[in-house]
């Protein structure tokens, strides 16, 4: 099975890197033409992931016709950016395994219901966990979720990306997955939030417990399974992300701690802190689903430019209540 990656980031090479363990042929499609050269000429993406060398048979293109040639596609196009770059790719029927995390802006889909809309014949797949793109890379122990609905599909590709230290488990609960890692960006820009103002290790603590009762809410609602959400895709991705400033969007929610502006900071960015693009959307889709989510409604706020000392005492004041789901 020849896997074709949609994606030159960090990410996307970084998988890139996994799918070419064994010297097995990868194909890397990247919009930015520095990348192409530099991963043909030199076996490094000197742009996003410039310290990892990269194996010789990953070879890059900037052609999306290029991908024609590979049996399943990786797509690991920023999640508002999906329906764009599949509507250009050639996929037909084959898999499309889905890397991105986070809620189309506008019409609220998961990227798997867009993927879906764009190219209806195409089985989909769900790639999602705790995975740090540098870690992957360097070839440190990861364990993700690999959910499809086929059988035969999931099988054939964990088989086909498993590799000593990148171990994936399979699911078929694709809607668990993708919320999973829709929501932890959310939640992940929330505790950046608390480590920037100097909120302290209890209020992580409990904003992370409470986040993911939110989170199992919101999945429930969608038709996700409880056990998917305690899983990598869900409680483990939380947790990494919530934890470390090598998480894009725990650092954002350092600087808007720190009083920062969000236009500022998001404006610096040369990569995507996808959790900004789908709290409002999470926001209208709970909303619809009669689903409460107030720390997610208070990283909204955040984003809209409130001042953390009142969205942290309006979080506060809640009315008091029992503990649960």
């Amino acid at each position: 099975m020849r896997i074709g990656v949609i994606g030159g980031g960090a990410w996307g090479t970084a998988l890139a890197q996994v799918a070419a363990h064994g010297d097995r042929d990868v194909l890397l499609w990247a919009r930015e033409a520095e990348v192409v050269a530099s991963v043909n000429a030199d076996h490094r993406n000197h742009l996003f992931l410039s310290d990892i060398d990269l194996s010789p048979t990953i070879r890059a293109t900037g052609d999306l016709a290029d991908l024609a040639a590979c049996d399943a596609l990786l797509v690991v196009a920023p999640a508002q950016h999906v329906g764009a770059v599949l509507a250009a790719t050639p996929v037909g029927t084959r898999p499309l395994v889905l890397c991105a995390k986070g809620i189309e802006a506008g019409s609220r889909r998961l990227v798997g219901e867009v993927a879906r809309a764009v190219h209806p014949q195409a089985p989909i797949a769900v790639l999602s966990g705790p995975t740090f793109a540098h870690e992957v890379a360097r070839g440190l122990p990861t364990a993700v979720t690999l959910a499809c609905e086929d059988d035969v599909l999931r099988t054939a590709l964990s088989e086909r990306l498993a590799a000593p230290h990148f171990r994936p488990y399979a699911s078929s609960d694709v809607t668990g997955a993708e919320i999973g890692g829709a929501v932890k960006n959310v939640l992940a820009i929330g505790c950046g939030v608390v480590e920037g103002a100097g909120l302290g290790q209890n209020a992580r603590a409990a904003l992370i417990a409470r986040g993911f009762a939110e989170m199992t809410r919101f999945g429930l609602a969608r038709g996700a399974r409880a056990e998917t959400l305690a899983g990598l895709s869900g409680l483990g991705d939380l947790v990494l992300t919530c934890s470390s400033t090598s998480s894009r969007n725990f650092s954002l929610g350092v600087g808007l701690g720190r009083g920062e502006a969000a236009t500022a900071l998001l404006a610096d960015r040369r990569t995507v802190a996808e959790g900004a693009f789908t709290a409002p959307v999470l926001r209208q889709a709970a909303a619809e689903a009669g689903v409460d989510m107030p720390v997610c409604d208070a990283v909204c706020h955040l984003l809209e430019g409130a001042a953390v000392s009142d969205v942290i005492g309006t979080l506060l004041a809640r009315p008091l209540r029992e503990e649960g789901v």
